[in-house]
């Protein structure tokens, strides 16, 4: 016979509402009154029902992450696994689920509609995407982490402008003749979500204004911007046809450490000696990067802590709170992927 509520309760000798604290809002009883109870709850092998549980809390115990790409793709990207592991660590301290939410049908939109959650937290959105106003329309607590703080959302992250304008200075006092920055493609498919994410726009201001200080700019002849995907094949892919040219950059940045490793690649395959012939750089500070041979220069971020943080604030945000913003300090990590050019 399948135990019930009304069984602990008698056991207990409470009543069937404290047997509901004990199980859904611990802090409305006693100590010792909710260790009776759970200890009668392991005797008998209660098991609660998510439907009553969730009629009881007005909850469902899950907070969604929406993606920017599928879920495959994410694993492959250490630096986004980092990000989600500090989210379920904030998870695993509140213990409540963690529901990842990729695109569907190439549209984060579509996956915040059917998200099943009581709170989201977004990456790399920017406020004019429609998913913030589809949230806030419907009163879904949300954190953005790379996004943009604006009056209807809080956000995580690193000045990225900041960052990318410190390692493009630090690249051109090098001298180097000609430099290539990788761009990560877009990962959206539909037309409402084409633009590059909120990350990537920040740090190509922050390169462009550190260009523009040398009188040299994006997509010149000096500086070539190219799109490549943001994996180890897509730098790969992307370094193989600029190491082809006959005007070889002296410098490859990769807008992600994942994206630099492909160019290591493309370098070794050409025969082609970093940082010799070619100095390249990335941003992120994945573990990889400082095993590589010669280790990646970079900008280091905290990404674990970032999505404690996200985690932390958007739960303060389900429990009425109104916490702050918060920025994490970020690092210019020179390692032995770059040499000045003689």
């Amino acid at each position: 016979m399948q135990v019930t509520i009304k069984d602990i309760a008698a056991r207990a000798g409470v009543s069937k509402t404290t047997v509901s604290f004990a199980l859904n809002n611990p802090k409305r009883i006693s100590k010792e009154t909710y260790e009776k109870i759970m200890a009668i709850v392991e005797e008998l092998g209660y098991v609660p029902s998510p439907v009553a549980r969730t009629l009881t809390t007005k909850r469902l115990g899950a907070l969604g992450l929406l993606l920017p790409q599928p879920i495959s793709e994410v694993m492959n990207n250490p630096h986004l696994c980092e990000v989600i592991s500090g989210i379920g660590e904030e998870c695993d301290r509140h213990e409540i689920s963690l529901t990842m939410l990729p695109p569907v049908r190439g549209k984060i939109i579509e996956a915040a509609r059917r998200a099943f959650v009581d709170a989201i937290i977004t990456i790399g959105v920017g406020p004019e995407h429609e998913v913030i106003d589809y949230l806030s329309q419907r009163n879904v607590p949300f954190i953005t982490i790379d996004g943009a703080e604006t009056e209807a959302s809080l956000n995580i992250g690193i000045d990225d402008e900041g960052a990318a304008r410190d390692l493009m200075r630090y690249i051109l006092s090098q001298n180097p003749a000609r430099i290539a920055v990788l761009c990560l493609k877009p990962d959206a498919k539909n037309h409402t979500e084409l633009s590059r994410s909120v990350v990537l726009e920040k740090r190509l201001a922050g390169f462009a204004k550190a260009l523009g200080e040398r009188g040299l700019s994006l997509g010149s002849d000096r500086v070539k911007l190219v799109e490549a995907e943001g994996s180890i094949e897509g730098g790969r892919v992307a370094g193989r046809a600029l190491l082809a040219s006959e005007e070889r950059p002296d410098v490859i940045v990769a807008m992600a450490d994942i994206v630099a490793l492909g160019v290591y690649t493309a370098a070794g395959e050409y025969g082609i000696a970093i940082p010799d012939q070619l100095s390249v750089a990335g941003f992120d500070d994945i573990a990889l990067s400082r095993y590589m041979k010669p280790a990646l220069t970079t900008i280091h971020q905290p990404a674990k802590e970032k999505g404690r943080a996200a985690a932390a604030l958007v739960l303060e945000l389900l429990n009425g709170g109104a916490p702050e913003r918060r920025d994490f300090p970020y690092t210019l990590q020179i390692r032995g992927s770059t040499k000045p050019r003689a």
